[in-house]
């Protein structure tokens, strides 16, 4: 008998510590499906929502795991103009980081500075645009290149505008007159991607072509002598390690795998990043030409690397502000869910499934169940496997479905963070236990860049 309760005795201690956990969690949801509903109750369904409690609560997370490395705010992962001007109130942010040049054009002209472009531009008219502008605003914008090749298509754009205007602007290999006009900031873009056994394996996004300190020095020298171009910065993020959940969801092998990757990469990115910004230096110092004003790296998956990192001066973010279901898959930071929409039920098709209207806000990405919305609230709720989440309907499976009648609300969490905002005009802005504002997105303001 002893022995039976020795054997039985560790095992039930584990089991009441998960019940007891699995209780807390429940009451928490219940009180935050209380919540949520008592402030909604004057809303129809669907909308998009913004928890402003659980938002503060994760910008002052990555404030504290950036441990005084200015955040650069990543404006795609909110497009709200006026949430983001509310996190760039914090003292821990400092400037913003675009997708594309137009969105660049659109944010600069609402009085938004310092404004880095994360993607190359092939948009001429938004080119010639940043190009005929006055002095003062092209310096808020910096937009970004990685090939020799992109310069020869700023070159042909430019040569245009230049000709428009009676100036002479010159090639990628010419220097001196810009034709009385005002240089054009640029930052290099270089491929984080880990190469290992030789560079037989490759691990990251498909990015820059440049990849070495010789690849970033040989674009650096191209731009310096360059009579349009002041090199300002350097890019390199590592969606390896800052993009991929190292605790996937019931795969022990997988993520054993993830942790080794990306500890590898975290060591060789650290060595490398320093000798490319190195090289970048040596390049502009040759050239009597001021040193980078910015380096670049990260994403809210790895702001603690990036902040062990001496090589940055500054860290991307933005995600992680909204906490969508992507980072559930992380060890090292827990998001609040802040950016919700919620559903309205209205079918009841039979037994333990309830169906909700339109749904189907699909992140990008691998298709894959990773990219799915996901029931939030209430609790005991789970998408069909056959039908996922629709245009024009979502079935809800499990034991809360029963629960839920005609013109109930469903609270579900999207995958991503900005690509929400795609699908609403607005969001309701809840502050403690009542909604304080209703705020528009880049949809509702007419916007659409991508």
């Amino acid at each position: 008998m002893a022995e039976r309760l020795t054997e039985r005795g560790p095992r039930g201690a584990s089991a009441e510590r998960a019940d007891s956990a699995d209780s807390t969690e429940r009451a928490r949801r219940e009180r935050e499906h209380a919540r949520l509903e008592r402030a909604t109750d004057a809303l129809d369904a669907p909308f998009a929502l913004i928890d402003l409690d659980a938002l503060r609560a994760n910008a002052g997370d990555l404030e504290r795991r950036a441990a005084g490395l200015p955040i650069r705010l990543a404006s795609k992962s909110l497009r709200c103009r006026a949430l983001q001007q509310l996190v760039l109130e914090r003292a821990g942010f400092h400037g913003t980081l675009a997708f594309t040049l137009p969105e660049a054009l659109w944010l600069a002209s609402h009085g938004v500075d310092d404004i880095l472009v994360a993607y190359p531009t092939a948009d001429a008219s938004a080119l010639r645009e940043l190009a005929e502008r006055s002095p003062a605003a092209a310096e808020r914008i910096t937009v970004i290149v990685d090939s020799v090749e992109q310069l020869d298509w700023i070159d042909r754009v430019l040569a245009g505008t230049d000709a428009g205007a009676g100036a002479g602007g010159r090639g990628s290999g010419g220097s001196g007159d810009a034709g009385g006009r005002g240089e054009l900031r640029v930052c290099i873009d270089v491929d984080a991607g880990w190469r290992a056994l030789g560079g037989r394996v490759r691990v990251g996004v498909k990015r820059s072509p440049a990849h070495t300190p010789a690849d970033a020095a040989e674009l650096a020298r191209a731009i310096v002598s360059h009579g349009r171009l002041r090199l300002v910065g350097v890019m390199m993020y590592e969606a390896q390690i800052a993009g991929v959940g190292d605790r996937p969801p019931g795969r022990t092998l997988r993520a054993v795998a993830i942790r080794a990757m990306q500890a590898l990469s975290a060591r060789e990115l650290l060595v490398r990043r320093r000798a490319v910004v190195d090289a970048v230096q040596g390049v502009l110092a040759a050239a009597g030409r001021p040193p980078l004003e910015l380096v670049n790296g990260g994403g809210s998956g790895d702001v603690e690397l990036c902040a062990r990192d001496r090589a940055l001066t500054e860290v991307t973010a933005g995600s992680g502000l909204y906490g969508p279901t992507l980072f559930d898959a992380y060890r090292s930071f827990t998001p609040r869910p802040a950016a919700l929409f919620a559903l309205p039920v209205v079918r009841r098709p039979g037994a333990g499934v309830a169906t909700a209207l339109g749904g189907g806000y699909l992140a990008s990405g691998p298709a894959d169940a990773a990219r799915l919305p996901r029931p939030y609230l209430p609790r005991g709720l789970r998408l069909d496997r056959q039908e996922g989440a629709g245009e024009v309907q979502t079935p809800l499976l499990g034991p809360a479905a029963d629960e839920l009648a005609i013109g109930d609300r469903v609270y579900m969490r999207h995958a991503k963070a900005g690509e929400l905002c795609e699908r609403f005009a607005s969001v309701h802005v809840l502050d403690g236990d009542e909604i304080v504002d209703e705020l528009p997105t880049y949809r509702g303001e007419g916007q659409c860049f991508l």
